[in-house]
Parts: C-alpha cells; sequence; structure tokens
C-alpha cells in the first residue's frame, strides 16, 4: 500500500510539473523544440512613455490581437516571434517595457545586449512626444553604440486628437538619426513594416561591422533564449 501511494504521488507530481511547464512554454511562445532552430536572434526593446500603446502594439505584432483593456505594464514582459528576412530564419525576442518612471531602474538593466529598439510616442500625446528626447539618451548611455533605432508615433488612427504632425516626429527623427513611422495597433497600420525593418537595418549594420562586440551578435541554431543575446559572433547575411 505504501508503494502504492508513493506511485501515486510522483505521478501526480510529475503531471503537476508538465502542466506547469506546459503553461511556461505556451507563455513564452516555445510550443516545440523546433521553435529552437533558427539562423539569428536580435534582442528587441519597445520603450517610451507609459500609455503610448507598446503592449497593443506588441500584442498586434506577436499575436494579431487587439484590446483597449490593456493595463500598465509592470517591470518588463517579453514575447518570441519569429521571421524570415532574405532565407534567414531570425528569432525576435522582443521587451516591452514600462514606461513609469518608478521602473526605470529595471527597465534601463535590459537595455544591454539589445540590438535593436523601437522609441514611441502617441501622436495625441504632446507630453509623450516631449519625452522622446530624454529616451534618445537612455539608449546612448546604457545600450551598445551599434543598436538601431526607429522612432514610432503610435495610433494614427485618431487624426481628430492629432496634436503631433507626422512631419514634426519625422524631423525630430532625423536629428537624433533614427528612421521614422506612424503606426495604428488598433487598425493595424505599419506594425509589421517597423519589425521588418528594423531587422534590416540590424542586419546591414551587422554585416557593414562583423568584428562589433561578440555579446551583441544574433543568436544560431539551438542556442537558448536568455536575456541578452548569445555570446557568438556571427557576419548575418541576411
Amino acid at each position: 500500500m505504501l508503494g502504492l501511494c508513493c506511485f501515486i504521488s510522483e505521478e501526480l507530481g510529475r503531471t503537476a510539473h508538465n502542466k506547469m511547464a506546459s503553461a511556461a512554454d505556451s507563455k513564452y511562445g516555445q510550443k516545440d523544440a523546433s521553435d529552437q532552430n533558427f539562423d539569428y536572434m536580435f534582442k528587441l526593446l519597445i520603450i517610451g512613455n507609459s500609455s503610448v500603446g507598446k503592449t497593443s502594439f506588441l500584442f498586434r505584432y506577436a499575436d494579431d490581437t487587439f484590446t483597449s483593456a490593456f493595463v500598465s505594464t509592470v517591470g518588463i514582459d517579453f514575447k518570441v516571434k519569429t521571421v524570415y528576412r532574405n532565407d534567414k530564419r531570425v528569432k525576435l525576442q522582443i521587451w516591452d517595457t514600462a514606461g513609469q518612471e518608478r521602473y526605470r531602474t529595471i527597465t534601463t538593466a535590459y537595455y544591454r545586449g539589445a540590438m535593436g529598439f523601437i522609441l514611441m510616442y502617441d501622436i495625441a500625446n504632446q507630453e509623450s512626444f516631449n519625452a522622446v528626447q530624454d529616451w534618445a539618451t537612455q539608449i546612448k548611455t546604457y545600450s551598445w553604440d551599434n543598436a538601431q533605432v526607429i522612432l514610432v508615433g503610435n495610433k494614427c488612427d485618431m487624426e481628430d486628437e492629432r496634436v503631433i504632425p507626422a512631419e514634426k516626429g519625422r524631423h525630430l527623427a532625423e536629428q537624433l538619426g533614427f528612421e521614422f513611422f506612424e503606426v495604428s495597433a488598433k487598425e493595424n497600420i505599419n506594425i509589421k513594416q517597423v519589425f521588418e525593418r528594423l531587422v534590416d537595418i540590424i542586419c546591414v549594420k551587422m554585416s557593414e561591422n562583423p568584428d562589433s562586440d561578440p555579446s551583441m551578435a544574433s543568436g544560431s541554431k539551438h542556442t537558448r533564449l536568455t536575456d541578452n543575446a548569445p555570446s557568438m559572433q556571427q557576419n548575418c547575411a541576411c
């Protein structure tokens, strides 16, 4: 009887463990071993003031879903998505950061190893646009020199509430040396294009600088996804 009880206890433990593992895999999009096969892995961060729509933007891209019921991100979260660029399978680890000042120490710690940033403001919020320069300074301070940045004006569907003209956003991007897009997570406008462009310019920069910091290099097949890019030096030929 004691042996039977031990067997049942072990089986219940294994079942609970498998359920927890399955839930974790579902949460991070790692549904099977094949998801770990890729040519390169890029760590990307979405940053900007609170409520500019960073989480909605990420969910629209990763899951093609949208809801206006999102609450402010606490700390940091991420999603994983695979894209194909010029016959290369690129794993994107996309981090959604909290915009509130009280989380700034946490989020800036994740800048290290990021190969690309999406710096977002709300076209209907002047304060979020005014903060772009400060966010750009943080990128320069905490990330590596070759990190690529795209400035994104979100909520372009809210034309009646617009306070930041598109030309003003484009001009600021030029001053900062960034590329520029206006997007709408709600209407799914330019979401995919932003990520594709960011991946492309990262690949170009890596091709131009094959001797860049190895800790910033892209991933390789069977490399585990971590909060830092794998320490392998490769020349991206995307």
